[in-house]
């Protein structure tokens, strides 16, 4: 399986592919599993054929989210399409079951040949609308020990959409997530999906620790150069079509977007 690697030449470019509502969701209307897999797989392919570096399929559309998801329909779900988008793209596959079931997500990487996960809250508590969420770093390294297998932890810090329940400066919780948590990359966004963080936010955590540091929400081709230092791009919301669909061209765009940035 293609394991996700940091570009040294420009930035990692990671595309979201939001997938339909899954069994088990309250929002769930009865959609085929297959046509769901064809929806993830389809997709996918169009951000391999771009020229991303990885994708991350992610249960966007299950909202309200429970903090861990319980029903064993969407873990299987995810677990069927991982593995036929795993199958059917040349490049590495993350998972994000939100609203932050890391330990889950790792499971289903390890049977299904994903790489990478994406932890909302994997080393600090938070409060959201999902309700108060503890972190799950320990139970994400003790699934990876049960399983015998290493999965790529990229952990959000001070998430969107949620508050942190602590006082600590943005810099240490960087360094308890990567010294104490083990993490292998953090995240930075902005308050809401869709909206870019401040650009200082990015550089306070990039000069806090010695790991990559992705942007994880609002970028897009007209405001990226903002963040020229970051170390990886996660796109999802600039991406899709009026039907959800990924946009070809917009992730030819991205793509470009991401070159233009190539270091000399």
């Amino acid at each position: 399986m293609p394991i996700l690697r940091f570009r040294d030449d420009r930035p990692t470019l990671i595309g979201v592919v939001h997938l339909p509502p899954l069994p088990g969701s309250i929002r769930y209307g009865g959609l085929d599993i297959s046509t769901i897999v064809d929806f993830a797989v389809r997709n996918a392919r169009v951000l391999d054929e771009a020229g991303f570096d990885a994708v991350i399929l992610e249960n966007f559309n299950d909202y309200p989210f429970r903090a861990r998801v319980r029903e064993p329909e969407t873990i299987a779900s995810m677990a069927v399409i991982t593995r036929e988008v795993v199958k059917s793209v040349n490049i590495p596959v993350g998972i994000n079951l939100l609203r932050n079931s890391g330990p889950e997500a790792v499971a289903i990487a390890a049977v299904t040949g994903a790489s990478f996960i994406r932890s909302n809250a994997y080393c600090e508590a938070i409060v959201s609308a999902e309700g108060l969420i503890e972190p799950v770093a320990r139970e994400v390294l003790e699934a990876m020990t049960r399983l015998n297998t290493k999965v790529t932890v990229l952990a959000d810090i001070f998430v969107k959409h949620a508050s942190p329940l602590h006082r600590m400066t943005v810099e240490d919780v960087a360094r308890d997530c990567v010294e104490r948590a083990l993490a292998d990359a953090l995240i930075v966004t902005g308050s809401r999906t869709g909206e870019p963080p401040d650009p200082l936010l990015l550089r306070r955590v990039i000069k806090a620790v010695n790991t990559k540091v992705l942007v994880g929400s609002g970028i897009n081709p007209n405001n990226i150069n903002d963040y020229r230092e970051a170390h990886g791009f996660i796109v999802g919301t600039y991406l899709k079509d009026e039907e959800g669909q990924i946009d070809l061209t917009k992730a030819r765009n991205m793509v470009n977007a991401v070159k233009a940035l190539t270091k000399p």
